[in-house]
């Protein structure tokens, strides 16, 4: 039959992961002096906030110009898409990529990844649990990359700066798609994967 800590009256502390009694419930850390609890609070609740907020942010990121980049005097803001396009003309492919996939793909995946996590424990489902492990160590490893493109246009606005000649600058929807990031690793922060596990014991009825 399968255990978990909590069925053997353990519980860990979530800042040093020092194992407590489950009596100590509520109480604060003999080591770090943070409130020990069997599972973060208010887990699912929190998630859903921020991830509800950074699916918001993620409208204006994508409407709003992102960057303007002017070449010989001539360009227009453009958006995330179009910012692709414009990259794509002026033969920069790799950078285009880099700002097509950080921006476009693994927001979306990152979304989409985090809802599948979130069903799961509110609906229920149990299989395929490895998988979806797999799919949040994926989300929360793929969001300390997600500020990439935020990045590269910080950087081409301070080193593209030619005069006339040519030049890029930030606009709106890049400080909005930096919000949408925080939010996504926020939430990914406040999920609590052990939930996942305790509907599946819960099924194998490990859980009184």
């Amino acid at each position: 039959m399968q255990h978990s800590a909590l069925t053997r009256g353990i519980i860990i502390c979530h800042c040093c992961e020092k194992p407590a009694s489950i009596k100590q419930d509520g109480q604060t850390c003999p080591r770090c002096g943070t409130h020990i609890h069997r599972r973060k609070r208010h887990s699912i609740a929190y998630t859903w906030a921020l991830l509800l907020a950074s699916m918001i942010m993620l409208i204006p990121a994508n409407l709003l110009p992102i960057m303007t980049f002017k070449s010989l005097g001539k360009g227009d803001p453009a958006t995330i898409m179009q910012g692709v396009l414009q990259l794509l003309e002026h033969d920069m492919l790799g950078i285009a990529l880099v700002v097509l996939t950080a921006s476009i793909i693994i927001p979306v995946l990152k979304v989409v990844g985090l809802i599948i996590l979130l069903l799961t424990v509110q609906l229920g489902w149990t299989t395929n649990m490895r998988q979806k492990m797999l799919m949040y160590h994926f989300v929360e490893w793929i969001g300390r990359w997600s500020m990439l493109d935020i990045f590269v246009v910080a950087i081409l606005a301070a080193i593209v700066q030619l005069g006339s000649l040519a030049s890029v600058t930030g606009n709106t929807g890049a400080t909005a798609f930096a919000a949408a990031v925080i939010f996504t690793m926020l939430a990914a922060n406040c999920f609590d994967t052990r939930l996942i596990w305790d509907k599946h014991l819960e099924k194998l009825e490990v859980f009184p």
